[in-house]
């Protein structure tokens, strides 16, 4: 296939140039064009995807447990964070789609994205080798990777507000009811939250006192990182 203006920025920002464009081609096919397909190279490139992360994280945080490490390669590589990743490749332009998919739209869907990104590691290991796939995977991950404050993602806002004033030897966090609404059996609760740092008090309102206070604790964090910029 030719490559069009979409194609070459396309393999520019996936940092990979194919010894077999036919694979490029077969992963940005989706299933609405027909049998031949994306879905196979998606599979492949799925397995990868979670072994290549997996062994990133266990290399990166020694100290951390099983569960914290399930949890964090579960958010880098859910369909979400990999449709963020086919939006800054610019993938959408470049997808083979039906023409119902076209109509609708799924050039943007985050789902057709997401998968799309699946195949294309599914076809870069199946053009070259596992090393080059995992090196490609690695180099569009690192600034997710080194993302500061990686691990602490995986704290509830609670937790990481906490630790903050714990850090700075200020007072911990003062979480008060400020308001409950409905009746018994459809309560919600307005929660304050008061730190140190703050002139502000944050508040958030959720069915439960727990969710409430760590929708404020979150809001308290927002403001503290504003006054760092």
């Amino acid at each position: 296939m030719t490559d069009t203006p979409n194609r070459i920025r396309l393999l520019a920002r996936l940092g990979y140039k194919f010894s077999d464009p036919a694979l490029l081609d077969l992963a940005l096919s989706h299933r609405s064009c027909g049998k031949i397909n994306n879905e196979r190279l998606e599979f492949l490139g799925d397995s990868l995807l979670g072994f290549v992360i997996g062994h990133e994280l266990y290399q990166r945080f020694p100290e951390a447990t099983e569960g914290e490490l399930s949890r964090l390669r579960s958010v880098l590589v859910k369909g979400e964070t990999l449709a963020e990743l086919a939006r800054e490749f610019d993938l959408g332009p470049s997808l083979h789609l039906g023409e119902g998919e076209m109509k609708s739209g799924g050039f943007r869907r985050d789902s057709i994205l997401a998968d799309a990104v699946e195949a294309i590691i599914g076809a870069i290991l199946k053009d070259a080798d596992f090393d080059t796939a995992k090196d490609c995977v690695l180099n569009w991950y690192r600034q997710r990777l080194d993302e500061p404050g990686l691990l602490n993602t995986l704290k509830d806002p609670k937790t990481q507000l906490q630790e903050m004033m714990q850090a700075l030897k200020l007072d911990l966090p003062l979480y008060q009811v400020v308001e409950t609404k409905g009746e018994a059996h459809s309560q919600s609760f307005i929660i304050s939250c008061q730190v140190p740092l703050l002139k502000t008090v944050t508040s958030a309102e959720a069915s439960n006192r727990r969710k409430a206070e760590k929708l404020a604790a979150a809001e308290a964090i927002k403001l503290i990182q504003q006054l760092k910029k």
